[in-house]
């Protein structure tokens, strides 16, 4: 997969975690884009059980292996997954 496929799908599976969005932690869909996210960056994860929104584009996933990473865009509009 290029890098510039990978940079899209991970814009789009964060952008589907709005603020706005109350169903986030809920919705099977975005646990599941939340988990290619986390996969696609490398870290190990498994499957996302639970996402809290901290704010626009900011973000606490916790998998069912225990492990917790903060997803957010980084000033130069990055995804990061920082393990917590």
């Amino acid at each position: 997969m290029s890098k510039r496929t990978m940079a899209l799908a991970l814009g789009i599976a964060l952008g589907a975690f709005s603020p706005g969005s109350s169903q986030a932690a809920e919705d099977p869909a975005l646990l599941k884009d939340m988990t290619a996210v986390i996969a696609l960056l490398g870290h190990p994860c498994g499957q996302v059980v639970s996402v809290v929104t901290k704010g626009e584009n900011d973000h606490v996933a916790t998998c069912k292996d225990g492990n917790r990473y903060r997803v957010y865009l980084d000033a130069a509009g990055r995804v990061v997954a920082e393990k917590q």
